[in-house]
């Protein structure tokens, strides 16, 4: 199938470049610098310079519920990733990073239209429950405490805290590996940006190149390495330049590549649109451990169990991980649920994301066919054997998706996959599962293939929300790039989009698992 891509540019305001006295982070987010930072004057050595970025973590202050690592897709990324290092690989082997491909989903939105429509539900439900004389004192709170302020233009559009993930990201990745992300080869058009056409994927694009040019705008006023060559410009006169002048952003909408599985007729009609595929959430929702769930919360705010749906109950703690995410507050809504009903309403989410987006069925994987085969040619391009003379590799590859784009490639490269499959009924043997969406696909979750060059040949780091996982059935921490090709090759001489999504009408459940 023919990739359909559109090509433009973007122009928008540039933040202001990180000088002394700023804040890192925009306005009306709740949120501050990490401490010590907004104010550190940074000397110009480049490692000192990359530790200081390092710094960045994207924590806010205020109150953090005990249940924020429990949030399954709408999990924040600082509640759950360790943040603080450094991602290159020590050059203890004579190898340097040469390439880096960044799949990364978009960061923090507003609710979906129909998540939007379940929280107005059960606002209404709440509001005329409180107007009886026999409220309960958790149900006064939420009434005297919350309003209901979502709105549907909302529809999953990007957050200031969103724009905040994706540049702290850049940040960080441009701490880790300067020589690769530099303005110059941006600017050169060598750096490859792709994202989904959703707006809040733009918007993150967009961010992520802020958070670069905020990177170099301090390396020129510090006189550190990694911004272009400005002539007789002095750092100061550039940094005002920029901030004096809008950006330009340069990315490229791929739908084909990053949302393939809208595309995939195979995935549509067997998963997507069939109900028996994700039968084993059905299930669970019926079952025991939500049925006491819904128990607790009606209790809580004094409604009878039938009139607190399991949907309703959801939504309830999807407006605690909104509050969190979105204003950094602890909103009353979360103190409706115990940890254990958080990793119960987990659990749901997990079975959700396994059936329909990962290991549950074969098809979800192979419909991330096109973005497999676009990273390893990538990857191939930037590790073949050149002259001195040649033109060097493109040094980064950088695509925006969706936790539906991550999650597809996860399952295909097998990772993630526990050794007993997830149902309705095995919840309790599942408390220490690998498979938690809150770990692998938090908002701006990302999937990071930095290939190195080495004495022995190329060799390929694969880090999941900046920490090093090891590829299936291969022990080295870096492994050579011939031996992940060789683990591979069923898929690289195979995976063909056409013939697994056009010409398979439907796939049954993996019966491998």
């Amino acid at each position: 199938m023919a990739a359909e891509t559109e090509t433009g540019l973007f122009r928008a305001p540039l933040l202001r470049a990180i000088l002394p006295g700023h804040r890192l982070l925009r306005a009306g987010t709740g949120c501050g610098a990490a401490p010590g930072v907004s104010s550190l004057s940074l000397p110009g050595h480049r490692l000192l310079f990359a530790a200081a970025l390092l710094l960045l973590t994207g924590h806010c202050g205020g109150s953090v519920p005990d249940i924020a690592m429990h949030f399954g897709t709408k999990t924040r990324y600082e509640d759950v990733v360790r943040l603080g290092r450094n991602l290159s690989v020590p050059g203890a082997e004579g190898c340097s990073p040469v390439h880096l491909t960044a799949v990364i989903r978009h960061g923090t939105r507003f609710p979906t239209v129909k998540n939007v429509r379940r929280i107005a539900r059960l606002s209404a439900l709440l509001r005329d429950a409180a107007r009886g004389h026999a409220a309960s004192a958790r149900l006064r709170d939420i009434q005297d405490q919350w309003e209901q302020w979502y709105t549907e233009d909302m529809d999953g559009q990007l957050v200031d805290k969103g724009r905040t993930d994706l540049s702290n990201l850049a940040m960080r990745l441009a701490g880790s590996f300067p020589a690769l992300l530099t303005e110059a080869e941006l600017r050169g058009g060598r750096i490859d940006i792709k994202t989904s056409s959703k707006h809040r994927c733009v918007s993150s694009a967009e961010a992520f190149q802020d958070g670069l040019h905020q990177v170099w705008a301090r390396a020129r006023e510090t006189g550190a390495p990694g911004a272009r060559e400005t002539g007789t410009e002095s750092g100061t006169e550039a940094a005002e330049r920029d901030q004096d002048q809008d950006l330009e952003y340069v990315h490229e909408v791929d739908d084909a590549l990053l949302r393939s599985f809208e595309r995939c007729r195979g995935y549509v009609e067997g998963v997507e649109t069939n109900a028996t595929a994700t039968e084993e959430v059905e299930r669970f929702k019926q079952g025991a451990e939500l049925r006491g769930v819904r128990t607790r919360v009606s209790e809580k705010l004094g409604l009878a169990p039938d009139l607190l749906s399991p949907d309703l109950v959801e939504a309830a703690f999807f407006i605690c991980s909104y509050e969190l995410a979105v204003k950094s507050l602890d909103s009353p809504f979360c103190r409706l649920f115990t940890k254990e009903d958080a990793m119960v309403l987990e659990y749901k989410g997990d079975l959700k994301q396994y059936w329909k987006r990962a290991h549950g069925h074969t098809i979800n994987g192979l419909s991330s066919c096109p973005l497999f085969h676009h990273i390893f040619r990538t990857l191939d391009k930037a590790g073949r054997p050149r002259r001195a003379t040649d033109t060097p590799p493109e040094p980064a590859s950088v695509l925006i998706g969706h936790a539906e784009t991550l999650l597809p490639l996860i399952a295909l490269l097998g990772l993630y996959k526990d050794k007993t499959t997830p149902t309705a009924t095995n919840y309790q043997s599942q408390r220490d599962r690998v498979f938690r969406s809150s770990h692998m696909v938090p908002y701006a979750a990302n999937l990071l293939f930095v290939l190195y060059d080495c004495p022995r040949g190329p060799r390929l780091s694969l880090l999941v929300n900046e920490s090093p996982v090891p590829f299936p059935g291969l022990s080295h921490d870096l492994p050579l790039y011939r031996d992940v090709r060789a683990a591979y090759r069923h898929l690289l001489d195979g995976c063909d989009f056409y013939s697994e999504c056009e010409g398979r009408r439907s796939r049954a459940p993996n019966t491998e698992l």
